[in-house]
């Protein structure tokens, strides 16, 4: 979440209390987690969720927020302030937090809760573990907590003072509450158990037909007498029709590289019973329906998340430009409420009580905030930038951010402030002359220092050819761009719906990366041709229109008619000679 923006949290924290549950009131149902924790041990479709909302959470970052006088916005609490400073110690620093923030993923998906355990070190730093509920254990009014293979103890906190003891470990419910019952966790999965035992039932199905020796190659009946091969111990003595069938079986499924799981029994019966050799099958219609059945439990999983059901399926809008980008639907539904609750819990058992010991005056106010801008996909707004800046609303710093650059391609102030200066009579080499009623300059000549849109008459020509130069130079960089690692293969076929010649305004290109991919490589092949038929300098010309497209890709611009002038250098228009 970005300073001045605001979002809903459903979640709820605690910290660890020796407090009891009075009266009828019964304890939270916690049966189902056990269940929904096997399920990620077991179903890929589980564990993949998990996986993948805790990476889109560790790639997000906490800073120290304060409520604005309008109590709506949010905006980051001043240098040096106490907030900032706790806020930035949280499970270490930047790094703990990642991790932090991570582990917490596969928790709240799959148990809907987890527990945040600190523990004081000997130098006065802490140590900051996330633990599932089956790591915690109360023992009297203590709570053990099992840590790296040890056990440690955590006092109960006394809710009715605000001194701690600051010594000991200490321990934070962090869980998402059912709508029903607050204290009660709730998470995707816990909907979905029915659903995924149904999908276990269905690949235990699979399973079995793939292993089964008699569905898959079924019973060769062979018209040559009524016994039944006998094996060499027993003589002459008929086998047991049932015991071959379990031992081949058995043998199939032990060794399903053997010969007894590639080739037909064998059962020899009267010719007049069957009259020529015959293989029998055993298939079920439901073995190809158990395919069917199962492609929909998944589907129906997926859809039951809080993640787009694309992202679980590999469809649509969830594929990414790049590997490292998350979709902005799929980041607000599945990963920001999950990071909204453990911020919540930090900021209520953690950030505000350490304030209010403090004594500071807004401790009330301030909170931890989670922003997510690493996590989504940038609009290029390259474009748009540079017409803001043109017409003044944003700064030459919003500008190179937009367009790839860094501050270190910013000009010096001392370039800056001669570019901005403006003429003076001593700068003009002609102050002090006479004027003349020409309303024009007396040099008719076109400056090299304009663009080429400035020059008066420029032939219509030269400007359809140009503006072909640079269309074809595109259009085989997009050709190019597409085979890069920008573009993953999942996506090229996505890719391919996009004219190669815009292809640089969807798939971000930096700078250096135009020559590392040899994108212009090969660009000009007939502008030497072209040049010497419009009367252009060809060198000229190629430096003009290869400078231009290597500023053109990165910036994300898409090349118009309108911009062919500007891309021409006046001193290109003399003749070659």
């Amino acid at each position: 979440m970005k300073p001045g923006t605001r979002r809903v949290i459903t979640a709820a924290a605690s910290r660890y209390t020796s407090r009891k549950i009075k009266g009828q009131t019964k304890a939270p149902d916690t049966g189902w987690q056990d269940r929904a924790w096997g399920f990620y041990d077991t179903t890929p479709e589980v564990r993949f969720a998990a996986q993948w909302v805790s990476g889109g959470m560790s790639r997000a970052t906490l800073y120290a927020g304060r409520r604005a006088d309008d109590g709506v916005t949010i905006e980051p609490v001043p240098d040096g302030h106490p907030a900032a400073e706790i806020v930035s110690q949280i499970a270490g620093g930047p790094e703990g937090q990642a991790q932090m923030l991570g582990a917490f993923g596969p928790h709240l998906v799959v148990a809907g809760e987890g527990w945040i355990v600190i523990r004081p070190r000997d130098d006065g730093t802490h140590e900051w573990h996330v633990l599932s509920t089956q790591e915690l254990r109360t023992q009297g009014q203590k709570m053990i907590a099992e840590i790296d293979g040890d056990l440690v103890e955590i006092p109960p906190a006394d809710p009715e003072s605000s001194v701690q003891d600051d010594s000991a470990p200490i321990a934070l419910r962090v869980w998402k509450p059912h709508p029903r019952r607050f204290l009660e966790a709730d998470s995707p999965l816990r909907a979905s158990l029915g659903l995924l035992e149904e999908l276990h039932l269905l690949n235990a199905a699979v399973s079995a037909i793939a292993r089964s020796r008699l569905t898959g190659r079924g019973v060769l009946l062979v018209p040559q007498g009524t016994r039944f091969p006998s094996t060499p111990v027993q003589g002459n003595a008929e086998d047991d029709l049932i015991e071959v069938f379990m031992e081949v079986a058995e043998t199939a499924y032990r060794e399903p590289e053997s010969a007894a799981a590639t080739v037909p029994i064998i059962l020899e019966v009267p010719a007049e019973a069957i009259g020529e050799i015959k293989r029998l099958t055993f298939e079920s219609p439901f073995d190809e329906l158990a395919l069917k059945l199962r492609d929909e439990a998944i589907r129906r999983f997926a859809t039951g998340l809080d993640v787009p059901a694309e992202v679980m399926l590999g469809l649509g809008d969830s594929n990414h430009w790049s590997a490292w980008a998350l979709q902005d639907e799929a980041v607000t539904l599945g990963v920001e409420p999950p990071l909204d609750t453990v911020a919540h819990a930090l900021t209520t058992t953690y950030l505000r009580p350490l304030l209010q010991a403090d004594k500071v005056q807004d401790a009330d106010r301030c909170l931890v905030v989670v922003d997510t801008s690493n996590l989504r996909v940038r609009a290029n707004r390259s474009a748009t930038a540079l017409e803001l800046y043109n017409a003044g609303a944003i700064s030459a710093a919003a500008v190179r951010r937009e367009t790839g650059f860094d501050e270190a391609d910013a000009p010096t102030a001392e370039k800056e402030a001669a570019r901005r200066r403006p003429e003076t009579p001593e700068d003009d080499p002609d102050a002090g002359q006479e004027e003349t009623n020409l309303p024009v300059d007396e040099d008719q000549g076109i400056p090299d220092t304009l663009p080429a849109s400035a020059a008066p008459g420029l032939p219509a020509a030269v400007l359809e050819a140009v503006d072909g130069l640079i269309w074809t130079a595109l259009t085989l960089a997009g050709d190019k761009l597409r085979k890069t690692p920008a573009c993953p293969r999942s996506e090229r076929a996505r890719a391919r719906e996009i004219e190669p010649a815009r292809l640089h305004t969807v798939i971000r290109v930096e700078h250096g990366q135009v020559e590392q991919w040899g994108l212009l490589e090969g660009a000009w092949p007939r502008l030497g041709e072209v040049a010497g038929r419009l009367g252009l300098d060809a060198e000229c010309l190629t430096a003009s229109l290869d400078t231009y497209c290597r500023e053109l890709i990165p910036a994300g611009i898409t090349h118009s008619f309108d911009q062919t002038s500007g891309a021409l250098r006046t001193s290109c228009l003399a003749v070659a000679a």
